[in-house]
């Protein structure tokens, strides 16, 4: 995905700068981040009443263009996304994502069973790498904006990103050595800075923070730019 695809017109928004070797200067951390998808039949069922039966094709399209944009953010070093849904698999394989089986318990198994069981994967490949979970379904998500996000995680420190709403998460972020402890779910920014997370007072990180659950959300999301995938679909729905 092209930066022009997933923001408005405008001045670009500028991600943070990486030293370049020999400059004397510390490292900036390269993130691993854990995406879930559920599988596409179950996937966005509030979407039911906008989208109909290209329901699981606007789920579909909205994980493409988050893992998209996210692969081309300066501060990601990979993608992992949990799934059991072959046909997301595919697709996101195709784009350059590492694909992780379903937790233990398939595909009613829950979101942070497989948020777990992707942390402990990613893990596995890259253990002193700082990890952070993010929601699939942010169609309008910039790679410039998810770096500044990234960029201000306290290091040593858990931290989260609210929603659009300001009830939920979309991101959840944590160093290496320490347990996720994912608490996703309806009124979960509450639960994650009641366990110890900091939020992250970013307001002008829209693209990072509109999820999509339902047809005025998606509107949203169209406002501020969506990817391609997801432009496709949504212009065969209006």
């Amino acid at each position: 995905m092209t930066e022009d695809t997933v923001r408005p017109a405008g001045p670009p928004t500028p991600a943070p700068s990486l030293p370049g070797r020999g400059s004397g200067a510390s490292a900036v951390p390269r993130w691993s981040l854990v995406l879930p998808v559920k599988p596409l039949d179950l996937a966005k069922s509030r979407l039911g009443p906008f989208a109909g039966a290209r329901r699981a094709e606007l789920a579909l399209a909205f994980a493409l263009d988050t893992v998209s944009a996210a692969l081309a953010c300066p501060l990601v070093a990979r993608v992992l996304v949990v799934t059991g849904d072959p046909v997301v698999a595919a697709g996101v394989a195709a784009l350059g994502a590492l694909v992780v089986g379903d937790e233990p318990g398939g595909r009613h198994g829950g979101l942070n069973p497989a948020l777990a069981h992707g942390a402990a994967r990613a893990r596995l490949f890259a253990p002193r790498a700082p990890l952070a979970t993010l929601s699939a379904d942010l169609p309008a998500l910039r790679p410039a904006e998810l770096a500044r996000v990234l960029a201000a995680v306290p290091p040593g420190h858990r931290a989260f990103l609210a929603d659009t709403p300001g009830t939920g998460t979309t991101l959840l972020a944590c160093p290496p050595g320490r347990a996720l402890r994912p608490a996703f779910g309806p009124g979960s920014r509450d639960r994650h800075a009641a366990d110890g997370a900091r939020e992250l007072p970013l307001p002008d990180v829209p693209s990072v923070r509109r999820d999509v659950d339902t047809g005025a959300d998606l509107a949203e999301a169209l406002a501020l730019g969506v990817g391609p995938h997801t432009a496709t679909v949504a212009a065969t729905l209006v």
